[in-house]
């Protein structure tokens, strides 16, 4: 890389840590970069998450407040996003990209819709318990379990948006301020890129200028994104999500 490329490296990785942190998508900040600088696809998205792991870790230490309480709920949707990352590595050395590059917009969209009207249907889905007399699972149930461990396969794959996925499936089923479940996404973030990066060391190639300068700048946005991200009501935080997810969109479907 040229200086100049590695500086526009560093920055795309500051980028995306603070986005990550505060909403999801920073992928697509770091990946057209990468590739703007002679990287194949492959190796710049493998290169991407294992350079985003430390702003993944930097963002969950931002958060660490909003974590407290929250560490059986952490643990096993872990397992389950441990398991979708390690699946989604696995497709990306044998599916052709042609077959993620379908579904993934949908995934997206259908987020982007679920983030918006998270308030209506989590109040449709109270005042239905309510007669009933059961109260919402702490850690969503078999459902929250299942759809999270999905869309970490997408996570392991790709990643662009995953956190967005993340927030609309947690916001549906569990009674939480969106800040607390930024949280926790930011800690699923985190497993879902070490698993995968880890599984590509043994089997792909890496450019270690670009992971170095990602996983330096990533780090730094993910302190940067957790310092202003929880001052957002949760009003703007959706606002905020709608508006990067609907960019993101955009991107993918012109990719």
């Amino acid at each position: 890389m040229t200086p100049v490329e590695m500086l526009g490296v560093f920055a795309a990785g500051v980028g995306a840590g603070a986005i990550n942190a505060v909403v999801g998508s920073g992928t697509l900040v770091t990946f057209p970069v990468l590739l703007a600088t002679g990287l194949s696809p492959l190796t710049a998205t493998v290169s991407n998450a294992l350079g985003l792991i430390p702003g993944a870790i930097s963002g969950a230490i931002g958060y660490r407040r909003e974590l407290a309480g929250q560490a059986r709920r952490v643990r096993r949707l872990g397992v389950g996003s441990a398991l979708g990352g390690i699946a989604g590595a696995t497709l990306l050395l044998t599916l052709p990209v042609e077959a993620f590059e379908t579904i993934v917009p949908i995934l997206v969209g259908l987020a982007l819709v679920l983030v918006a009207l998270q308030p209506l249907i989590s109040r449709k889905m109270r005042d239905r318990r309510r007669p009933q007399g059961r109260p919402a699972r702490r850690d969503g149930g078999w459902p929250l379990f299942t759809g999270l461990t999905l869309a970490s396969v997408y996570g392991g794959y790709f990643a662009a948006a995953q956190g967005i996925i993340y927030m609309s499936l947690m916001g549906l089923v569990l009674d939480e301020p969106l800040q607390r479940l930024n949280a926790v996404k930011n800690v699923l973030v985190a497993i879902v890129n070490t698993v995968a990066a880890t599984f590509f060391l043994f089997v792909a190639e890496f450019d270690w200028t670009a992971v170095a300068l990602i996983a330096a700048g990533s780090a730094l946005g993910g302190q940067l994104g957790a310092m202003t991200g929880r001052r957002f009501s949760p009003v703007v935080l959706r606002s905020l999500i709608v508006v990067i997810g609907s960019v993101a969109l955009v991107q993918l479907l012109l990719r």
